[in-house]
């Protein structure tokens, strides 16, 4: 049935309630008159707001009458519009908090009754060294930019906190050119890494590259100092090629120099991966023993494995096979073995984990379920667990905690500023079955 003209000039439902907490997602919860919870956007726990119901059966803030003192004026000109900070009204230290409080409830909804106290390290603005942007096509130039807070609409990033500013700086010369390359009909993605080398492009069209669009490319790259530009399909954003290239693309990770592929992943700033690496070396001992071996899961471009491996023997497991030959390529003499493996269709067994001194694992955002299964069948001694996504963390360490795992420690690390991201190093150790039996040591 279609809307009546009474129906479009009704006025929105309203409601005036208090905030209870932030919910996953950094929305505010707010508790409505006929039970339900509505999750808000822009609220903090405490307030006093007035939140007005929208035509699709959401709520959104329409005043805040009684401010918490966490409240800020949001620091950049887009945050309004822009989707990539969805947290920038929130003191960051506040932030740092509340990220910590949901690392720590996640772990106790795993069964780990006691917590110890985090650690923690922020990062500091204008440090995010990647960038993954959308592109469409306007009259003059392009759009650049993330796509609006519950819209499929490009905000242009004129301005960002986040973004180290040679990233940013990047933006004006790409509108320009991207506007007169032919293989973007309407729209594109624009994925940067700021690596040691310099910036490392990765573009992914809706049409092929044309010569001409490879000429221009490669004059841009002269003209920015841009050491390789690579492409691929939107139909198949995997199978890239390298549309230009004019100097080696290099990235040291503790001490070794890696060549990432196009696009390949890295922690978001510098700062954030040596607080990461960090926070997985203080876990284990200082002078490992000679035959000390650490399995390492899903180990990339081997942001973790050059560390291990100043340490101790490193099984080294990758299943992204351009960041497996990237890391492969980097060994050297370090003690390492990188394996190719897809870790989510064949695991790594249970006997083989078994034998580690420690199993250390940085999975996907969607977590480790197979490769836990083996992890709890092994029991090794020690598992370090690097987490994204603490809902993930709760899921697969809850089979640790059933395992007989006691949490030993836990660090968190904010690399995603004013966002709802957080990332986790979690140390869970296991006694032996010999000492178990023996009791406890006097």
């Amino acid at each position: 049935m279609g809307e009546t003209r009474a129906d479009k000039t009704a006025p929105a439902r309203q409601e005036v309630a208090k905030v209870l907490y932030l919910a996953g997602l950094g929305d505010g919860a707010i508790s409505l008159p006929d039970g339900q919870v509505a999750h808000v956007a822009g609220t903090l726990p405490g307030e006093t707001v007035r939140i007005e119901e929208t035509r699709k059966g959401t709520w959104q803030l329409d005043a805040v009458i009684e401010a918490a003192p966490e409240r800020v004026t949001p620091p950049c000109s887009l945050a309004e519009s822009c989707g990539g900070c969805a947290l920038q009204h929130v003191r960051l230290d506040t932030l740092l908090d509340w990220k910590v409080q949901r690392v720590t409830r996640a772990l106790q909804s795993a069964g780990f009754e006691t917590v110890p106290e985090a650690s923690t390290f922020q990062v500091t603005p204008h440090s995010r060294r990647r960038a993954d942007l959308a592109v469409k096509r306007g009259a003059a130039s392009m759009l650049i930019g993330l796509h609006g807070r519950g819209t499929k609409n490009i905000v242009d990033m004129t301005t960002c906190l986040v973004l180290d500013p040679h990233i940013l700086a990047l933006l004006p010369a790409f509108r320009n050119v991207l506007h007169s390359i032919q293989a973007i009909r309407r729209e594109a993605s624009l994925h940067i890494n700021l690596l040691d080398s310099g910036p490392d492009i990765l573009l992914i069209t809706d049409a092929p590259l044309t010569a001409a669009d490879r000429i221009r490319l490669a004059q841009m790259a002269e003209e920015c100092a841009i050491p390789r530009i690579s492409w691929a399909s939107a139909s198949n954003p995997e199978a890239t090629e390298t549309a230009t290239q004019r100097a080696p693309v290099t990235q040291t990770i503790a001490g070794h120099s890696v060549s990432p592929p196009p696009g390949g992943f890295l922690q978001a700033s510098a700062a954030s991966e040596q607080a990461i690496q960090n926070a997985v070396m203080a876990t284990l001992p200082e002078k490992m023993i000679r035959r000390a071996n650490v399995v390492e899961l899903y180990a990339g471009c081997g942001t973790l494995t050059f560390a291990l491996a100043q340490r101790c023997q490193v099984s080294a497991y990758e299943g992204f096979g351009p960041a497996w030959s990237a890391l492969k390529a980097a060994m050297g003499k370090a003690r390492i073995t990188a394996h190719h493996r897809d870790l989510n269709r064949q695991p790594v067994m249970a006997k083989e984990l078994a034998q580690a001194t420690a199993v250390v694992l940085d999975p996907p955002h969607a977590g480790a379920k197979n490769q836990m299964d083996q992890i709890v069948r092994g029991l090794p001694a020690q598992v370090v667990y690097v987490s994204c996504n603490p809902a993930a963390l709760s899921k697969d360490t809850a089979l640790l905690a059933k395992a007989g795992y006691r949490l030993h420690s836990v660090s968190v690390i904010d690399q995603f500023l004013w966002s709802a991201e957080t990332e986790t190093v979690c140390d869970f150790r296991r006694e032996s079955s010999r000492r178990s039996r023996s009791g406890p040591s006097r």
